[in-house]
């Protein structure tokens, strides 16, 4: 059972990578507008522009009938369409239907068959940018290194799956124990701290209890009328107080 769970990740892994990649490579197709928008210098035709291994990103939405004298394009061999050159546009020779020739940097002239006659079924697209010596990491990707990555990255994927289910497992073997259990049943049971267990009651209940607002109004005014009683038997005092001097002075 725990041997298909792991069968089931590892598969369910390698698909959720496999999609994000194509939907990346789709994206980057009609983004660039060719099948294949990345190319590796493979010669020294274009030194000192291109350098071997520099990655070219190609620009296929560019229209074949804007190329101009100066462009680099990338293009099928007019002669057999089995390699792909990359080559500056050297001269236009026809205008209808368009035909270019192409001449390497580096090279003394153009070559029959491989730089001329271009037309737009030969045309690829035109080099948009270009990243300097990231080809070396395709020479690194050639078998058997990308054999043993893939099994790296499968190797991985297992055993993130294998400590995945060992995790789980530990966690439910836990809750199957009766300490653990008996422990967690016991939380309630935990003797609260008594002052603070006071005051949060205490809280509560003035939050709760709708009638110690009319207790303690009730309250204030039985103090005010204690006070307004003081205050009449002081001046009752000192009124009789004022009245006996003067009798005193009758008499």
């Amino acid at each position: 059972m725990a041997k298909k769970s792991i069968s089931k990740g590892i598969i369910k892994d390698i698909i959720i990578v496999g999609v994000g990649v194509l939907v990346i490579w789709i994206g980057l197709q009609v983004a660039f507008g060719t099948q294949n928008p990345f190319y590796v210098v493979a010669s020294g035709s274009m030194i000192p522009v291109l350098e071997v291994y520099d990655v070219l990103i190609v620009q296929g939405h560019e229209p074949f009938e804007d190329i101009e004298v100066g462009d680099i394009i990338v293009f099928n061999r007019p002669s057999d369409h089995n390699r792909v050159i990359v080559h500056r546009v050297a001269s236009i020779l026809e205008d209808d239907p368009k035909t270019i020739r192409t001449k390497g940097d580096a090279n003394p002239a153009s070559i029959p068959g491989t730089d001329f006659p271009i037309t737009k079924e030969e045309y690829i697209g035109k080099v948009a940018y270009t990243l300097p010596q990231v080809g070396y990491i395709t020479q690194l990707l050639k078998p058997p290194i990308n054999y043993i990555i893939i099994a790296v990255v499968i190797g991985v994927m297992v055993a993130k799956q294998m400590i995945k289910k060992k995790n789980e497992k530990e966690l439910a073997e836990d809750l199957e124990d009766p300490d653990v259990v008996k422990e967690f049943s016991n939380i309630n049971k935990i003797q609260k701290d008594s002052e603070y267990s006071e005051h949060t009651e205490k809280t509560e209940d003035d939050e709760l209890d709708d009638t110690d607002e009319i207790k303690d109004k009730t309250k204030s005014k039985e103090i005010e009328n204690k006070f307004e009683d003081i205050e009449d038997a002081i001046e009752d005092n000192k009124t009789e107080s004022d009245e006996n001097p003067k009798k005193k002075e009758k008499e």
